[in-house]
């Protein structure tokens, strides 16, 4: 993770604050929503070029890990985001809606970093990140259908289009990328040029859509920014009862304290790009949705960064779960 990554909440806010401000002149609002799927598919690109699809058998070599980290991510997850939005964001569908895309998703990149800070196993971490890609690609619709289908407020008919426009289409592309780079020439191309332009664009990519999106519906959103406190409460349950629950798991599949730390951390950092790519083509009239899954990474990062120098702390003090 690039200097600026670092500092990510920091320039999301940023980026917002651009928007609203673009969005004062008509013109850029008239024409602003042109870039934003563009620019999500262009970032989506990049993060799946960068994901070794063909190693995916690595994250099996230790069973129980991948047993504990995929049962926590899709099967415990969805039901708990399920049950905390029903719980604390009923009276607020679209907010629910946006709180349940955001959480169905494992995060792909940033985890990482956060693991190596608190010292965990990031070589196991790693391993795990193409069969979670895969898996959320897979069974994102299904869990849209079952949670978001049903619920009546949307019209579910557009998430395939919105999931082959800025998912799948961006994913072959990516493959078909790796492929065409077989000879050593084209391979050291993609490994030196290509990738670490859209390793560092990533961030490029998401601001600009976010700054798009913000010129556009600023207006809207700003009448409606009280959302920021309705989603912190879910959120923070959410975080605080993956990381209890992860630990205990954790301790039942005796694992050391760096693999613990890598459950955790795979389990509790999501992946906001790929849920609001798909919510701002699925649901271009439901703005609400995608300003949870934009207020998803302002509380997340944070609460990321508190748990890693939790870790740390308990480690050094030999106490909790930690053994």
């Amino acid at each position: 993770m690039s200097g600026i990554e670092k500092f990510q909440t920091f320039v999301i806010i940023l980026a917002v604050g651009v928007g609203l401000l673009l969005g004062q002149f008509e013109l850029i609002k008239v024409y602003a929503e042109y870039l934003i799927v563009p620019s999500l598919a262009a970032m989506l690109y990049g993060l799946f070029l960068s994901v070794p699809i063909k190693d995916l058998t690595k994250a099996f070599k230790n069973k129980r890990f991948a047993f504990g980290s995929l049962a926590v991510n899709f099967l415990w997850t969805p039901i708990l985001a399920w049950v905390l939005g029903y719980l604390l964001l009923s009276e607020h569908p679209y907010l629910w809606i946006g709180f349940i895309m955001l959480m169905i998703t494992p995060c792909t990149d940033w985890y990482l970093v956060f693991t190596q800070t608190a010292k965990g196993n990031v070589a196991l971490s790693t391993a795990i990140l193409p069969i979670n890609l895969i898996l959320q690609l897979i069974l994102l619709p299904l869990f849209l259908f079952l949670f978001i289908g049903v619920s009546g407020n949307v019209d579910p008919s557009g998430i395939w289009k919105s999931i082959l426009i800025v998912v799948v289409i961006p994913f072959l592309l990516a493959q078909l990328t790796r492929s065409k780079a077989l000879n050593q020439n084209r391979k050291i191309s993609l490994n030196q040029k290509l990738m670490p332009f859209f390793t560092k664009a990533q961030l490029a990519f998401l601001c600009l859509a976010i700054s798009a999106m913000f010129a556009t519906q600023g207006e809207y959103l700003i009448g409606n920014k009280e959302m920021l406190y309705l989603m912190l409460l879910p959120m923070l349950a959410f975080f605080l009862i993956n990381f209890f629950f992860s630990q205990i798991i954790g301790q039942i599949l005796k694992f050391s304290y760096q693999d613990k730390v890598s459950l955790s951390m795979t389990t509790l950092a999501r992946n906001s790009p790929i849920s609001l790519a798909i919510a701002v083509t699925a649901f271009p009239d439901k703005p609400l949705i995608a300003l949870a899954l934009i207020i998803g990474p302002l509380i997340e990062l944070p609460v990321l960064v508190v748990i890693s120098q939790t870790f740390l702390f308990l480690k050094k003090k030999k106490q909790f779960f930690l053994g």
